[in-house]
C-alpha cells in the first residue's frame, strides 16, 4: 500500500534560478521537465497542487533600481519573467497530460487567465494545477510575498519552497562550512534569527494564516512527493 499525503492542498514555491540548470541565464527544459514530472506525481496521489514561480532567471527588478532606474518599471518587468517561466512550467506538465492553467495577477488575455480566487478554486475542484503568474501584481513585493497570499488565499495546508539547498541554515552552507541545518523552526524564530529562506512580510503572512514552510531542495527528483508523505530531508517551519 503506498504512502498517503500528509497535505491535500498545497502550495508550490519554485524559484526563477531553478530552472536555469547549470546555465547562466534562462530555461533548462530538462530540468522544467523534470520539475513538471514531480509535481504530476504530486497530483497522482491526489494532491492539489498550486505552484508560484520567480523570474530570477531572467531578470530581477531590483537590478534596475541598482543601477539608478525605476523599481516600479523594473518590478512590471520582473513579473513579466515569471509569466514566461509560468508558461514554460504549464508546458512540461501539458507533456505529461496534466490539465494545468496559468491565472497571471497582470491581466494578458491572450496568453493566459487572469487571477482570482474564485477562478482558483474553480480549477483546483477540476483537478487543474494552478500556475500563479505575475507575483503579487504590485511593485515591491517579491514572489515569496505572492507565494504566501496565494497559499492563503487558496487555503493550501502547506507552503512547499524549493530551493538550492535541503532545508534551512544558520548561514550559507555553500560559503559557511560550519552553518548548521534546522530540522523545525516556528516562523517567530525564523523571523528572530533574520534567517533568508522567505522574505520577512512572507513569513508573517504565512504565520498569520498558520500555514507551514517546508523547505526542501528542489533539486532532488522525487524530493517533493518523499516529503508530502513524511520522509525526505527538509525543514518545517510551524508554531504547531
Amino acid at each position: 500500500m503506498s504512502a498517503q499525503p500528509l497535505y491535500k492542498r498545497v502550495l508550490l514555491k519554485c524559484s526563477g534560478e531553478a530552472l536555469m540548470g547549470n546555465q547562466g541565464f534562462g530555461i533548462d527544459v530538462t530540468v522544467v521537465d523534470r520539475i513538471a514530472s514531480d509535481i504530476a506525481a504530486a497530483r497522482g496521489m491526489g494532491v492539489e497542487v498550486g505552484v508560484v514561480v520567480g523570474g530570477g532567471n531572467i531578470f530581477r527588478g531590483v537590478a534596475v533600481a541598482s543601477k539608478g532606474g525605476d523599481r516600479v518599471t523594473g518590478d512590471h518587468m520582473g513579473m513579466l519573467a515569471t509569466v514566461i517561466n509560468a508558461l514554460a512550467l504549464a508546458t512540461s506538465l501539458r507533456k505529461l497530460d496534466i490539465d494545468t492553467v496559468v491565472l497571471s495577477a497582470i491581466a494578458m488575455p491572450e496568453i493566459c487567465e487572469s487571477f482570482s480566487q474564485r477562478a482558483t478554486l474553480y480549477h483546483l475542484s477540476l483537478g487543474r494545477v494552478v500556475i500563479f503568474a505575475g507575483g503579487t501584481g504590485n511593485p515591491f513585493f517579491t514572489t515569496d510575498s505572492a507565494a504566501a497570499l496565494r497559499a492563503a488565499e487558496m487555503g493550501a495546508q502547506a507552503i512547499f519552497k524549493g530551493t538550492q539547498v535541503d532545508g534551512i541554515y544558520s548561514a550559507d552552507p555553500k560559503k559557511d562550512p560550519n552553518a548548521t541545518r534546522f530540522e523545525r523552526l516556528t516562523h517567530s524564530e525564523v523571523l528572530d534569527k533574520g534567517l533568508a529562506v522567505m522574505d520577512v512580510s512572507a513569513v508573517a503572512l504565512a504565520r498569520e494564516n498558520s500555514i507551514p514552510i517546508i523547505v526542501f531542495s528542489i533539486h532532488e527528483k522525487g524530493g517533493f512527493t518523499d516529503i508530502l508523505t513524511g520522509g525526505g530531508r527538509a525543514t518545517i517551519v510551524t508554531d504547531n
